[in-house]
């Protein structure tokens, strides 16, 4: 075997982790994938023969593109991320996990974290993703933010704060998180309003992401309070019959495709028996990029 093809062989076992961390770390599949690319390219034209952690080093790699791109993307970025905007959703069947997909989102990266990663600034956010998600240490991830290792560990405590402050806590159980989501959409498919407000946590929030271009009632739009999600829940019971219950990010949802295209894709946190926050994408051109293979749409 030549050397190149038992090094893609090496990056290729790597792929899935490093794609796990580009996807925390960017909130866009697309560009998670350009970035463990990147990586792939980044490989090829270095001597690796005295790394003993090729794993590790990936690792470092993926998050120093990443930083890249975020610093990037903030600079190009002309007005502040709306408080609609939803990160992309890893989309997979009830019944059935991808070993890769698995990998992606994991245990603890449900869309509610996703959307908390998104406040962060760039420099702490890959200070928390490397070290809290995947147990980089800080002496590993220092050189990549151009901080010590003390200022590092600062810059994670702080993102952990902020994610420790603004994810709501969550029912642990999913069979129980399946039956409030099941019947917020009984109520919904069978217009009950005040079966659907007593699903609904009294400080709900809804957060829906339908794209720049969206107007009129499909606009982008954030809506507080029990009352208020259930009467935009009720506006939209027509197409509730054509919902599917799937996971997003491992947790229960929901995909709405009638005639089998989507149109909104809907993650939910459930607390105390009660749904606490609603993310839904609606963006039809980021729809269209999901893989919803094997969900049965």
């Amino acid at each position: 075997m030549d050397d190149e093809k038992q090094l893609a062989e090496r990056f290729q076992a790597h792929r899935g982790h490093l794609r796990a961390v580009a996807y925390r770390m960017l909130g866009s599949l697309s560009e998670a994938e350009d970035a463990v690319q990147e990586a792939w390219l980044r490989l090829s034209r270095s001597d690796v023969s005295e790394v003993e952690n090729l794993g590790g080093w990936l690792t470092t790699v993926v998050g120093r593109i990443c930083l890249d791109l975020l610093r990037s993307r903030g600079a190009r970025r002309e007005e502040p991320l709306t408080d609609t905007f939803v990160p992309d959703p890893v989309v997979t069947p009830l019944d059935r996990v991808d070993p890769e997909q698995q990998a992606l989102f994991g245990d603890s990266v449900g869309l509610a974290l996703m959307v908390v990663l998104e406040t962060l600034g760039p420099a702490e956010r890959l200070a928390f993703v490397l070290h809290d998600l995947f147990a980089v240490p800080f002496d590993d991830i220092a050189p990549v933010v151009g901080c010590t290792s003390v200022a590092t560990r600062r810059l994670a405590s702080r993102a952990r704060r902020r994610v420790q402050d603004a994810e709501p806590a969550a029912d642990p159980d999913p069979g129980r998180r399946r039956e409030v989501l099941e019947a917020f959409l009984a109520a919904s498919r069978g217009g009950d309003f005040d079966a659907l407000v007593a699903v609904l946590d009294p400080e709900v929030v809804l957060r829906a992401d339908a794209g720049a271009l969206a107007t009129g009632m499909a606009a982008s739009k954030v809506l507080r309070g029990a009352k208020s999600v259930a009467e935009g829940a009720f506006m939209f019971r027509g197409t509730s019959r054509y919902a599917r219950l799937v996971l997003v990010n491992g947790e229960i949802g929901l995909v709405t495709a009638p005639e089998g295209r989507p149109v909104s894709v809907m993650a939910v946190t459930v607390a105390d028996g009660r749904i606490t926050r609603i993310y839904i994408l609606s963006d039809p051109e980021r729809l269209e990029r999901l893989d919803l293979a094997g969900t049965g749409l």
